[in-house]
C-alpha cells in the first residue's frame, strides 16, 4: 500500500459521490414536495414538450365547457321567453273563434274581443324588446339574419346559418323559369243554351268539394259568382273567371307544381274534356333559377340555396312577379332581376378548445309585425299586429294569421331545442370526456408515482449519509503518514 499526501485519492472519491448523493437527493426532495416527476425541462425534454401541450388542451377544453354551459342557459331563457308568446298566441286564437261566434256576439263583446287581442299584441311586442341574456338582446332580430333588395321582382324571406355575408357584393338573382299555378281551362264556351240545360260544374281539392247546378234564365255572371260562392263557402283555394268569350277558368291561389285540384262539368269542354268525368287539372310549376352563380332549388315563387352552396345555403327569396314572354310557361333564358345583399348576424358560441371549433345559432324577430307576414286573406291583414276581431271574416282570416305565428314561433322552438339538446349537450358531454382522458393522460406523463419516489429518497438519504462518513474516514488517511514519521 502507498501513501500520498500531496492527492488524497480516496477523499476525493468519497466526495464525489457525496455530491451525487446530494443531487439525487436534492432532485427526490423537489418532486416529493410538487407530486411531479417533470418540474423543469431537464427532467424530461419530451416529456415536458408533450406535457404542455396538454396542459394547454386541457385549459382549452375547461373553458369550452363553460362556454357550452353558458350557451345553454343562453337558449333555454330565449326558449323560456318564446314559451310565453306560444302561451299569449294561443290565448289569442282562443278569443278569434269566440270572436267567431257571429250569432251569438254582439258588438260590445267583439270589441272586448279586440281590446284583449290589442293588449296580447303589445306583450308580445314588449318581449320582443326585453327578452335579454346579460345585456345582449335576444328576440328582437339583430341576431337573425337580414337582407336588402334591388330589383321590384325580390323579396327577401330568411337566410340560413350557413349564408354567407354579402353586405358588399350581394347576390345576383337569375330566373330560368316562371312560377305558375294549377289551372283547368275549359275549351267550350258557357253559352246561355248549356246554362238553360241545368249544366253541372264541379270543383273539388283536397277532400273539399264545390258543386252547383246552373238553373234556366241564369246569366254567365251569375253562375260564375254562385260557384265562386260555393268555393269559398267550403274552404277551397281556387279562383273562378270568366273569359271574354265565355269560357270558363278555375286557378289554384297558390303557385308552383305541389298544389292541384280536379273539375267537372257535364258538358264536355266547359271545364272537363269529358262529359261528366272527373279531371286533373293542369299542374302549376315550380320557380327556377339561381342565386349568387349557384344552384337553388324552387318551390312555387320561392328560390332557396341548396345544401353545400358555398355562399348561399339556406338563403330564400321570393320572385314576386314574372319575367319573359308573355306564355309563362314557355322556358326563359336566364333574366337577372336583381341583387339580394345579406347580413349575417347569427349568434356565434365557442364551443371547441382549438380554433374554428363554433357554432351559430340565429333567432328571429318576433314582434309581432315580422308574424304572419304574406299569408292570404280576405280582410287584407299584412302581419299579425293588423288583425281585427270586430267582424266575422276579420275573425275567420285573424284565426288563420295567428295558427301561421303558432307555428312560426313553435318552429323556433323545436329550432333551439335542437340546437340545444343535440348541438350543445352533446357537444358539452364529448368535451367533458375528453377533458377527463386528457387529464388522465397529461398526469401519467407528468405526476409522479410517490411510492417509487418515496424509496428512492430512502435510498438516496442513506447513501448521502454514508458517503458523508466515508469521505471523513478518507480525510484520515494521510495522518498514517505522521506515524511514520514519528
Amino acid at each position: 500500500m502507498s501513501l500520498r499526501i500531496n492527492h488524497n485519492v480516496a477523499s476525493v472519491n468519497a466526495h464525489r459521490s457525496l455530491l451525487n448523493n446530494e443531487s439525487s437527493l436534492t432532485h427526490t426532495l423537489e418532486k416529493l414536495s410538487s407530486g411531479l416527476k417533470i418540474n423543469r425541462g431537464a427532467d424530461g425534454p419530451a416529456s415536458l414538450v408533450i406535457s404542455e401541450q396538454m396542459r394547454a388542451q386541457i385549459a382549452g377544453l375547461t373553458q369550452a365547457i363553460d362556454n357550452s354551459e353558458s350557451a345553454i342557459s343562453m337558449v333555454q331563457t330565449t326558449e323560456a321567453n318564446l314559451g310565453e308568446v306560444n302561451r299569449l298566441l294561443v290565448s289569442m286564437r282562443q278569443l278569434a273563434i269566440h270572436a267567431a261566434n257571429e250569432g251569438v256576439n254582439d258588438e260590445p263583446m267583439l270589441l272586448a274581443d279586440q281590446r284583449e287581442v290589442r293588449n296580447a299584441l303589445q306583450t308580445i311586442d314588449r318581449i320582443a324588446e326585453q327578452a335579454q341574456f346579460g345585456n345582449r338582446k335576444l328576440l328582437d332580430g339583430t341576431h337573425g339574419a337580414g337582407g336588402a333588395v334591388t330589383g321590384e321582382l325580390i323579396e327577401f324571406v330568411e337566410a340560413g346559418l350557413n349564408t354567407k355575408d354579402s353586405r358588399v357584393s350581394g347576390f345576383e338573382v337569375v330566373v330560368t323559369q316562371n312560377a305558375t299555378k294549377a289551372s283547368a281551362q275549359g275549351s267550350q264556351a258557357l253559352s246561355q243554351e248549356i246554362i238553360d240545360q241545368g249544366e253541372t260544374l264541379m270543383v273539388i281539392q283536397n277532400g273539399k268539394t264545390a258543386e252547383i247546378t246552373t238553373q234556366s234564365g241564369e246569366s254567365k255572371d251569375q253562375v260564375v259568382a254562385r260557384l265562386a260562392s260555393e268555393v269559398r263557402k267550403n274552404g277551397l283555394k281556387v279562383t273562378i273567371e270568366m273569359d271574354e268569350v265565355g269560357r270558363l277558368r278555375v286557378q289554384h291561389q297558390d303557385w308552383g307544381s305541389a298544389p292541384g285540384f280536379q273539375v267537372l262539368s257535364s258538358s264536355a269542354g266547359v271545364l272537363s274534356a269529358v262529359a261528366g268525368e272527373i279531371e286533373a287539372a293542369r299542374a302549376g310549376q315550380d320557380v327556377k333559377g339561381m342565386l349568387g352563380g349557384e344552384s337553388a332549388i324552387g318551390r312555387g315563387q320561392f328560390l332557396t340555396g341548396i345544401s353545400g352552396a358555398q355562399s348561399v345555403e339556406g338563403l330564400t327569396v321570393k320572385i314576386k312577379g314574372q319575367v319573359g314572354p308573355e306564355d309563362q310557361e314557355l322556358p326563359i333564358e336566364g333574366v337577372s332581376v336583381g341583387q339580394i345583399y345579406v347580413t349575417q348576424n347569427a349568434l356565434r358560441f365557442q364551443i371547441g378548445g382549438n380554433q374554428n371549433q363554433s357554432v351559430s345559432m340565429k333567432v328571429e324577430d318576433i314582434h309581432s309585425r315580422h308574424l304572419s307576414t304574406g299569408v292570404e286573406n280576405q280582410s287584407g291583414f299584412g302581419d299579425l299586429s293588423e288583425i281585427d276581431l270586430t267582424s266575422f271574416q276579420g275573425a275567420q282570416d285573424s284565426l288563420r294569421l295567428i295558427d301561421k305565428a303558432i307555428n312560426q314561433v313553435s318552429s323556433i322552438r323545436g329550432n333551439l331545442g335542437a340546437f340545444q339538446k343535440n348541438t350543445l349537450e352533446s357537444n358539452l358531454n364529448n368535451l367533458r370526456v375528453a377533458s377527463e382522458n386528457l387529464v388522465s393522460s397529461e398526469s401519467v406523463v407528468r405526476d409522479i408515482d410517490m411510492a417509487s419516489e418515496i424509496a428512492k429518497f430512502t435510498r438516496d438519504q442513506i447513501m448521502t449519509e454514508s458517503a458523508s462518513a466515508m469521505l471523513a474516514q478518507a480525510n484520515q488517511l494521510p495522518n498514517q503518514v505522521l506515524q511514520l514519521l514519528n
